[in-house]
């Protein structure tokens, strides 16, 4: 069924998509300021680096936004797709299979044959749905969000280069940010799961270290 223009708009991602794309592009970024610690200490060097952090994180949340959309292209056509099995099916019970297949486990699990069969009515008596799926302007502002996260989530690693002239104290500076970041991200992740918000973000700040020393060490 469409969904409202208006009552999509407000939350074109979700919490954790969020974070993620956030923490996606964070990890990224640092991959080019942690090789600065090995680097000569040349501003002209750490320029490079900067601007190729910047230029990878655009890069990246580019490739992201398409497969944003490439996702829920896929995602909208399978449920298409099975909309249209249980509509043009002669069969009750094959039709109450069908919704119980696209339902999460839990929620068939409760749900009896006569709860099946009201929902199996509800879809057949649907207005006629479009035979392929379609992308809408919310998708792609979806996908325009995603890349911008991913983007801007350069800049608060990479602002302590701008305005501090020494090399190391800006690494350090920016490494603070970097990991108040990931635990921030973590505890949010935490929260929004139902885990404990605080070893969350340990748990992610360990982890974002770990995927940048291994990307940094296979020459990412």
């Amino acid at each position: 069924m469409p969904e409202s223009e208006s009552r999509f708009l407000p939350n074109i991602l979700d919490p954790p998509e969020r974070i993620s794309e956030i923490l996606f592009g964070l990890i990224m970024a640092l991959t080019f300021t942690g090789s600065i610690s090995v680097a000569s200490g040349d501003r002209a060097e750490v320029r490079d680096l900067l601007v190729g952090a910047i230029g990878c994180n655009l890069a990246w949340g580019i490739v992201d936004a398409v497969m944003y959309l490439i996702a829920g292209l896929v995602e909208r056509g399978r449920s298409l797709k099975v909309l249209h099995a249980i509509r043009r099916t002669a069969d009750p019970g094959a039709g109450q299979r069908l919704i119980a297949d696209a339902l999460p486990p839990t929620i068939s699990a409760i749900l009896g044959p006569d709860q099946f069969e009201f929902l199996r009515r509800k879809l057949v008596e649907l207005p006629d749905p479009p035979e392929r799926p379609r992308l809408r302007a919310s998708d792609f502002l979806g996908a325009f969000s995603v890349c911008l996260l991913v983007f801007l989530s350069t800049f608060p690693v990479v602002v302590p280069f701008l305005f501090i002239d020494e090399v190391h104290r800006a690494l350090r500076v920016s490494n603070g940010i970097a990991v108040g970041m990931l635990f921030l991200g973590g505890h949010a992740l935490g929260r929004y799961a139902g885990h404990r918000p605080w070893r969350m973000g340990l748990w992610m700040v360990a982890l974002g270290c770990t995927l940048v020393a291994l990307t940094i060490a296979l020459g990412g």
